[in-house]
């Protein structure tokens, strides 16, 4: 129904305002009480489905990555629609507009978008605001610095919104590879990074204590534009400074072999969809052939159909999220790779 009826109708608009429409429509049908028709349709509860990664259980491996629900806006309706667990973000500590608009674009020839949002968001505290509802699902808080942050204090950011989010989140993601913030991505150098993790990692150790719980697992949200040396260099990162796991990928800049309008194609930002499925596997595998699979990873990517998750997981992911592939499936695409794991399993 969604591909053959919802979505093309949805195209018809901007994806931006069809972002928030949707947001909207979703709002609307859970207050009319059709939450459990979602959870039929889509949502699986079978133990098997079950993962233990970095010390949390996951009722399933499939999750929503960030840069949908920006806002802690719709966390507990997304999950639905069958997610394992829904990630947050990018938060920064100041509410800030991002980019200007038109800022989205949908690359349908070659099933992708780009984006160059620039963290659009309405700060940490008004996410923190809503995230005091209970939670029917796992919950993870991608957090960022504010545009205007110079990248020196990036770290006093990163701070502000880890102790912000500390009692409302299961874990952290640390993005310094998004591509729509001047400067953010030379945070994934190795002198900078190493200091923000540890700095956030001794943050944690601080806040567990104080509040008498475990530490809160953090995860880094690395680019798939590094070299073989950098993803080197990101597995020494992270066996410095014991922080949890990765999250590979993020967006690229790249904009090889797409086959759709020019226009589009030279559009800035960040390229999602499946033109990247290949090179975000290709990290995975990298990652996780290198560090002898010690690290556990979020593979997250060009996933449209359920054979595209498993080839993630077989790469080396531990979990899988989805966005793009989201957008351009529906929703039907969580409860395929669902059932594709369990057959696999049987």
């Amino acid at each position: 129904m969604y591909k053959a009826i919802i979505r093309p109708f949805l195209f018809l608009f901007d994806p931006e305002k069809v972002h928030h429409f949707s947001f909207s429509a979703i709002k609307l049908t859970s207050r009319l009480g059709l939450s459990g028709i979602f959870r039929k349709l889509y949502a699986i509860d079978d133990a098997r489905l079950e993962r233990v990664v970095f010390g949390l259980k996951f009722k399933n491996p499939v999750g929503l990555a960030a840069g949908f629900d920006k806002n802690a806006v719709l966390y507990n309706e997304l999950a639905n629609f069958g997610f394992g667990f829904v990630e947050i973000g990018t938060l920064t500590p100041k509410a800030q507009a991002g980019n200007p608009k038109k800022r989205l674009f949908r690359l349908k020839a070659d099933k992708a978008i780009i984006n160059r949002m620039g963290f659009n968001n309405e700060g940490v505290l008004a996410a923190v605001e809503r995230l005091k509802k209970e939670h029917t699902v796992l919950i993870g808080g991608n957090i960022g610095k504010n545009k205007v942050t110079p990248n020196e204090d990036a770290g006093q950011d990163y701070l502000i919104c880890f102790r912000a989010l500390y009692d409302h989140v299961d874990y952290f993601v640390v993005n310094v590879s998004s591509p729509n913030t001047p400067g953010l991505r030379e945070l994934q150098e190795k002198a900078p990074l190493t200091a923000l993790l540890k700095s956030l990692r001794l943050e944690n150790k601080n806040l567990a204590q104080e509040k008498g719980i475990k530490v809160r697992p953090i995860l880094l949200k690395i680019a798939p534009d590094l070299s073989d040396e950098q993803l080197l260099d990101i597995i020494d990162i992270v066996n410095e400074t014991k922080i949890d796991g990765i999250i590979a990928t993020n967006t690229t800049v790249e904009r090889k072999k797409l086959i759709s309008e020019p226009l589009l194609v030279e559009e800035a930002g960040g390229l999602s969809g499946e033109p990247l499925k290949k090179r975000s596997t290709d990290v995975i595998r990298f990652l996780a052939d290198k560090s002898n699979r010690s690290i556990p990873i979020i593979g997250v990517g060009g996933i449209h159909s359920a054979a595209d998750a498993l080839e993630k997981l077989e790469a080396g992911a531990s979990l899988v999220q989805l966005w793009t592939g989201f957008v351009y499936e529906g929703p039907a695409l969580i409860k395929q790779i669902n059932r594709a794991l369990l057959v696999q399993d049987a």
